[in-house]
């Protein structure tokens, strides 16, 4: 059996522009493709049916469900849908680079406890407002962190905005809300005083920090770490941008029907205002 992506490599150059903008997204949200039927992926690559339909007999299947089974299928064996690259060798930054990433993603994922991180994602998902708070090399993570949860659903405020203290941010949130503080070492001073005064104000709170941030120990309701070791001077994000892809993932997943609506009425709005580029 050719696996899908083989099968775009080899048909690309030769598909029409139509069926271009399908193979592209499809690219791009291979993982998650198993989560759109053939209506929901000619609306999202702004194609009609029919031209889905013509993409994947051009790839050699009858119909569009004889992929998504098969898609299916391998996922549910435990079989990666991409092919992984071809593994680093040697003794170079880029080797060393590589191996200390894959570590990095290794402890944080066999550390992470499966109970709480699905308490955090039920609290998430009922909160009335979600606030997400970083400083320095967390506000990167934070920022992503809430342009992936306003995806999925409203009520996703980064804190604090520019112009503006944490105070006024923060006053009106309480027992039905979340604040998830991103906060690795060399964190400002204010971050032990926040999670105090939210602790005081009943908020829900979710910390992700690196592993030896023993300062901020059980200052939160769900406490998550992602280590930032790195081979030379500079700490490593890449284990903490997994760890915001794995929880926003999750969040979609726990709220699948609303949020695929959320995501097709944003993708319908980018079309209108031409916002994005379109292949």
């Amino acid at each position: 059996m050719i696996p899908l992506n083989q099968r775009l490599a080899s048909q690309y150059d030769s598909l029409t522009p139509q069926e271009k903008r399908v193979a592209d997204f499809v690219v791009d949200h291979f993982d998650d493709l198993i989560s759109y039927n053939s209506a929901e992926l000619a609306r999202v690559s702004g194609v009609s049916k029919a031209t889905v339909s013509r993409l994947f007999k051009r790839l050699g299947y009858e119909k569009y469900k004889d992929m998504y089974e098969e898609l299916r299928v391998l996922r549910q064996s435990g079989m990666p849908l991409t092919e992984p690259k071809d593994i680093v060798h040697g003794d170079t930054l880029l080797a060393r680079h590589y191996k200390q990433e894959m570590a990095n993603l290794l402890h944080w994922t066999t550390h992470l406890q499966a109970d709480e991180f699905a308490a955090a994602i039920n609290a998430i998902n009922q909160a009335r407002h979600i606030g997400v708070v970083g400083y320095r090399n967390a506000y990167p993570v934070a920022l992503h962190l809430r342009a992936q949860l306003i995806q999925t659903r409203a009520q996703v405020s980064l804190f604090p905005t520019p112009g503006q203290t944490l105070s006024e941010e923060l006053v009106d949130y309480g027992p039905q809300d979340v604040v998830i503080v991103i906060a690795f070492r060399r964190r400002p001073a204010v971050i032990k005083k926040l999670l105090l005064l939210l602790q005081g104000q009943g908020v829900k709170v979710v910390t992700l920090s690196e592993p030896q941030a023993l300062s901020i120990q059980g200052l939160a309701t769900w406490q998550f770490a992602t280590p930032l070791e790195s081979v030379s001077a500079f700490d490593c994000y890449g284990a903490a941008m997994s760890f915001v892809t794995l929880l926003a993932n999750a969040l979609l997943h726990s709220t699948l029907e609303t949020g695929r609506q959320r995501i097709h009425k944003i993708a319908e709005s980018y079309q209108a205002l031409e916002e994005l580029e379109q292949r």
